[in-house]
């Protein structure tokens, strides 16, 4: 096996967040404390756009474009092949519920593939500064999904530059805790 010589995070890499855009990627049936939380950072840091990605896992991405968005296609070729543009609108009307009104120009994208790597192309499109993620749902079935696929926001803050801003879903009441 021969070693790539990759470019590792460095000052000179860095993208300076005042005034640049971010991503933040949407989980269907996520808390609305995401994106508020993303709002919040984008309008401190002056950003002029917050993308609000999904990154549709059954799909397969055919083509990257410079703005960020992809043409994609379903995996199963024999599938039907219009539910993604129900989620879609779905998506839209949610964020617009809580996201309009919080002072942050934001727009949808529609990703496909793997989100590590959709959202980082989205990013590098882009040139956002930073991405926000929120915590896996909680639960034993979240867990289970996150031990087999691993963490979006483990896997973006290991194979890219930018910065991952995870936003906790749930918390551990530490005093209730019992240690055995």
């Amino acid at each position: 096996m021969t070693h790539r010589n990759v470019p590792q995070p460095s000052p000179d890499r860095m993208v300076d967040p005042a005034g640049k855009p971010m991503v933040m990627e949407i989980v269907p049936g996520q808390p609305p404390l995401v994106a508020l939380t993303a709002a919040v950072w984008a309008r401190a840091v002056g950003a002029p756009m917050l993308y609000c990605a999904f990154v549709d896992e059954s799909r397969l991405t055919v083509e990257e474009f410079a703005d960020g968005t992809v043409r994609h296609v379903p995996i199963d070729p024999d599938g039907i092949d219009e539910d993604w543009r129900e989620l879609q609108r779905h998506v839209e009307e949610h964020l617009a519920e809580v996201l309009d009104g919080s002072g942050v120009p934001w727009t949808f994208r529609y990703l496909a593939g793997r989100p590590d790597r959709a959202l980082t192309h989205l990013a590098r499109a882009v040139d956002a500064s930073a991405f926000v993620v929120g915590t896996r749902a909680p639960g034993p079935g979240a867990r289970m999904r996150e031990v087999l696929d691993g963490s979006v926001a483990l896997r973006l803050s290991n194979h890219q530059h930018r910065p991952v801003l995870v936003v906790p879903l749930e918390v551990v009441d530490w005093k209730a805790a019992t240690w055995s």
